[in-house]
């Protein structure tokens, strides 16, 4: 008797959200379903799944927080469908609603970051750290950036693998005022964009700073040994720009370098095997401890 609450559960559910969308006119209810499926609400993500209807058959501590988790997604979906009939806007909080309830992604994320699942995880890391026979590749972290990048960036590491350390230059404020007091007039201007053939070169500012970031990149005050680097980057439109701006300016050459992190990442991700292992890319300085790098900000 107790196993045949769930499905009856199900069956009042459908038949109190139908007429609700059914009553909608028809563009309206296009717009409610493709709300509906967009933000992942909806009775299924609550009664449908397999594990908890399972769990519900046996255990009535979970036939209850299924019908309660039931209900909750009737008000939504009946609040989002009242709204669309009147012309009102969507509660801004109906998506909080259903995360925060014990389905949610709220509530999933807070039992992951619970004390005894950490711990849990941590004995599970230490065991495979204990397993001489792994062969595990690449950082776990290198799949969860590849989320975090946009294709632009992707270009620029690409250019610091292949091309080396990249010059920067800051322009200041110089003169004898300069000695005592130097102001920043044009922090971090590079022709890495362009080299890189980014799409959008007006983002690089941005791009590098995501780089930093993911700890891919970092800045270093200290320029490229070779000066000739400089030569092409100093005689550029925006940095003549920056140093006409000012009676005295000066120019303070930097440079960006890949990371030991983020040279992994690159040779793993974004070259082939074969040349990850035989190409001869140049090097980049180990970011120091302390007083040798800054943010893209300057």
């Amino acid at each position: 008797m107790g196993a045949g609450l769930v499905p009856q559960q199900v069956q009042q559910v459908t038949q109190q959200v139908a007429p609700a969308v059914q009553a909608l006119p028809g563009l309206a209810r296009v717009a409610a379903g493709a709300a509906w499926h967009t933000t992942g609400w909806g009775v299924r993500a609550y009664v449908r799944t397999s594990l908890k209807v399972a769990r519900a058959v046996v255990d009535p501590d979970a036939r209850a927080d299924l019908a309660r988790e039931a209900v909750g997604a009737v008000e939504v979906v009946s609040g989002v469908a009242r709204s669309l009939m009147t012309g009102e806007p969507v509660p801004a909080d109906a998506e909080e609603k259903v995360d925060a309830r014990p389905g949610g992604r709220r509530a999933a994320t807070a039992r992951e970051a619970s004390p005894e699942t950490l711990r849990e995880r941590g004995a599970a890391l230490l065991e495979r750290s204990r397993d001489v026979w792994s062969e595990e590749q690449g950082h776990p972290a290198y799949a969860r950036i590849l989320d975090d990048l946009a294709p632009d960036e992707a270009r620029i590491l690409l250019l610091l693998l292949q091309g080396g350390p990249q010059p920067s230059v800051d322009v200041r404020t110089g003169g004898p005022a300069g000695l005592v007091s130097s102001q920043l007039v044009a922090p971090g201007l590079s022709m890495i964009g362009a080299r890189a053939g980014v799409r959008y070169p007006e983002r690089v500012p941005a791009y590098l700073n995501n780089l930093f970031r993911l700890g891919l990149i970092w800045l270093s005050r200290e320029p490229l040994r070779d000066p000739a680097d400089y030569q092409v980057l100093e005689a550029q439109p925006d940095v003549l720009a920056a140093l006409h701006s000012v009676k005295f300016a000066k120019v303070v050459r930097r440079s960006v370098h890949l990371t030991p992190f983020g040279e992994g990442f690159c040779r793993l991700v974004l070259v082939e095997p074969e040349q990850a292992l035989t190409a001869d890319y140049p090097e980049h300085d180990v970011p120091r401890t302390s007083g040798g790098g800054e943010t893209p900000e300057g």
